[in-house]
């Protein structure tokens, strides 16, 4: 089987597609603001908010309820004919951020047997950043009985050359068009076109040539690693999801049922990591229902080499009801200030108590830390390049380590496909 093939693609017909489709539902966690405001947006229409899970309600109380809902929903919206089904197709979609840069990608399926999340894999597919176990269950409810995926899934593939996706932008006027609109909340345009034979069949051959063992090694400068083929960018989770899923799914099948059934495969957009218009904003964090000053001694106490002043280590900023200012850690415990950052706040809110919220965007964390028990970091971005070569050489990288693009560029909920 492809690591990455076509699949049979499901695509809402209806008039106002800005209703329908809605940013990831792990974006604005702490601003449920947002997600009222989609709701009165999307009021009276059918939209993908019927059927995701907004993370910011998780803790609602009513999650068995909702998830009912959604899955009830699902099947009233294939029973009402909402979608046209693309047979054997990739969807070339160029997005159109808030920054004016578009970003090209390829949507289709993954191979789930070809992915593996836990700690050291060498699997083809991989994640980028530990995968926290605690988020799976939560996900699992809603797909475990669920008859579509409507994933914001991203991955990368590391196309130096451009040769895979960025030819297909040439030849968009012959491709079918399939949507073309303006997203909702300020969130940029998005177009999506329907591949040709030709094209499909060359996207779909240049990422199975990325597995050449040789290739792979001269590439990276290694011996005896796994080849990576695709790493996980946005929605490492939900593909951790779909693969747990699957992994109870194959467990009731025979082989020859295991070798075609839909779950064994994840819709997913596949991008180059060398597109231009993507960046790789860091992720910053926002600790509630904790004293600041104390967290900030704690911080200055916890590494032996840590100081106010700059020693020459790795740079957190830090903020609180208005202050803000740096503390600088030498011979840190990861090669990311993000990881020994992570490392003290999971020991401090394990000891303390407190939450940890994962932002995006430095005026977000400000805004947030305006109020009193609350205290937030911020680190600066990772440089995209080193992200393969890293993943590959020193396995995951630190959970929430990066973000493709900020929360209004995020992935939106577009596309869907059968899984039962």
């Amino acid at each position: 089987m492809k690591i990455f093939n076509t699949a049979d693609i499901l695509v809402p017909n209806m008039e106002k597609l800005e209703k329908w489709s809605v940013v990831a539902c792990d974006q604005y966690t702490s601003e449920p603001e947002y997600w009222e405001q989609v709701k009165k947006i999307t009021d009276g229409y059918p939209t993908a908010l019927n059927i995701i899970f907004p993370e910011v309600y998780l803790e609602d109380g009513n999650a068995d309820e909702r998830i009912r809902k959604i899955n009830e929903t699902m099947r009233e919206y294939l029973d009402k004919g909402l979608f046209t089904e693309y047979k054997d197709a990739l969807i070339y979609a160029e997005r159109t951020q808030t920054d004016g840069k578009t970003h090209k990608g390829v949507i289709g399926v993954l191979d789930l047997e070809e992915y593996d999340y836990s700690k050291g894999s060498q699997s083809k597919i991989r994640a980028t950043e530990g995968t926290v176990m605690s988020r799976i269950p939560p996900r699992r409810k809603i797909r475990i009985d669920a008859p579509l995926e409507m994933p914001h899934i991203i991955m990368l593939i590391d196309d130096r050359k451009k040769e895979i996706i960025e030819p297909l932008a040439d030849k968009k006027s012959e491709f079918k068009k399939l949507y073309d609109f303006d997203l909702m909340q300020n969130s940029g345009h998005i177009c999506g076109y329907l591949t040709d034979d030709i094209s499909k069949k060359r996207v779909v051959d240049m990422i199975e040539k990325l597995e050449n063992k040789a290739e792979f090694e001269e590439k990276y400068g290694v011996k005896d690693k796994g080849v990576l083929v695709i790493a996980a960018g946005d929605g490492n989770h939900s593909l951790a999801t779909a693969k747990r899923c699957w992994e109870e799914i194959k467990g009731t099948l025979t082989p020859e049922e295991a070798e075609h059934h839909p779950a064994r495969y994840a819709l997913a957009e596949i991008m180059n990591i060398h597109d231009e218009a993507l960046e790789f904003e860091p992720i910053q964090r926002v600790v509630f229902d904790v004293d600041p000053e104390k967290v900030m001694e704690s911080f200055m106490e916890y590494y032996p080499e840590i100081s106010y002043t700059d020693n020459g280590g790795q740079k957190i900023r830090y903020t609180f009801q208005g202050k803000e200012g740096s503390v600088y850690v030498k011979n840190p415990p990861s090669n990311l200030s993000v990881g020994t950052l992570q490392k003290f706040l999971d020991d401090y809110t394990a000891k303390n108590g407190g939450k940890i919220d994962y932002i995006h965007g430095d005026d977000v964390v400000r805004s947030l830390t305006e109020v009193e028990n609350t205290i937030g970091f911020m680190v600066d971005k990772m440089a995209k390049n080193d992200l393969f070569a890293t993943v590959i050489k020193d396995g995951s990288l630190p959970r929430k380590t990066f973000s493709m693009g900020n929360a209004a560029d995020k992935r939106f909920y577009l596309e869907c496909r059968k899984i039962r």
